[in-house]
């Protein structure tokens, strides 16, 4: 790993969560883990870069090369953790286009959504770009969302910039280990995980979204906060 790198955790926490990787057409449904897609999505829109643009296309292609670990952080509440559910949304869009390139009044949608999901995110890259990202994150000039803009933060997702693995880690768990947590890593060879998710971000231009595969593992932690 190299000496330039930093270590950058960002804490998601909200009453709804949606993070779609496999969506098509009027079903759009949620991993049960933040996509890497989302994640860059949510910074372009902190550093105020509009979809399609030169500095989306700059940025997008410097993002690709961070390492991303996803955490599923359990809710504790009084008497017990809060299980995570994926809830359905019965969701209407007006004027939308038909295939045969005509407008349709309202169209139904069904849309999922992750109630009582708690995540920690560590991406390890380059420290210039890290610096820029978390600066944004501070301070951002476009609205952040946890997925779709229904999804609103409750708390500020920037955690901290740290110089080392550990530092950044305990911003997310605090003195747990990390072998306690599910978790989504990225890897480096094929070999290396278990699935492909098409969530790397080539282009959020209206007109021709564009992802590419990445190969992940999941790692199933010693307590869950799932309740599927």
């Amino acid at each position: 790993m190299s000496f330039d790198n930093r270590f950058l955790a960002l804490r998601l926490e909200g009453p709804l969560q949606s993070w779609g990787f496999d969506s098509q057409y009027n079903r759009r449904n949620t991993g049960l883990m933040p996509t890497k897609s989302a994640i860059a999505g949510m910074c372009c829109a902190a550093l105020g870069y509009t979809r399609g643009g030169d500095n989306e296309g700059t940025f997008l292609s410097m993002f690709n090369k961070i390492r991303m670990t996803a955490i599923a952080i359990p809710r504790n509440g009084l008497k017990k953790v809060f299980p995570v559910r994926r809830v359905q949304d019965y969701h209407t869009v007006q004027n939308t286009r038909t295939a045969n390139g005509k407008n349709k009044d309202c169209h139904i949608t069904h849309r999922q959504y992750l109630t009582d999901a708690a995540f920690g995110i560590l991406l390890v890259g380059d420290a210039t770009h890290l610096v820029e990202i978390a600066t944004a994150l501070a301070d951002p000039i476009w609205g952040i969302w946890l997925g779709r803009k229904s999804c609103i933060p409750s708390a500020p997702v920037l955690a901290g910039l740290k110089d080392n693995h550990e530092d950044a880690l305990h911003l997310l768990i605090g003195e747990k280990p990390l072998e306690a947590f599910t978790r989504q890593e990225e890897v480096e060879n094929f070999a290396d995980g278990r699935d492909s998710l098409p969530d790397i971000a080539l282009s959020f231009s209206i007109e021709r979204r564009q992802f590419s595969p990445r190969r992940v593992r999941t790692y199933q932690g010693k307590t869950s906060q799932s309740g599927l």
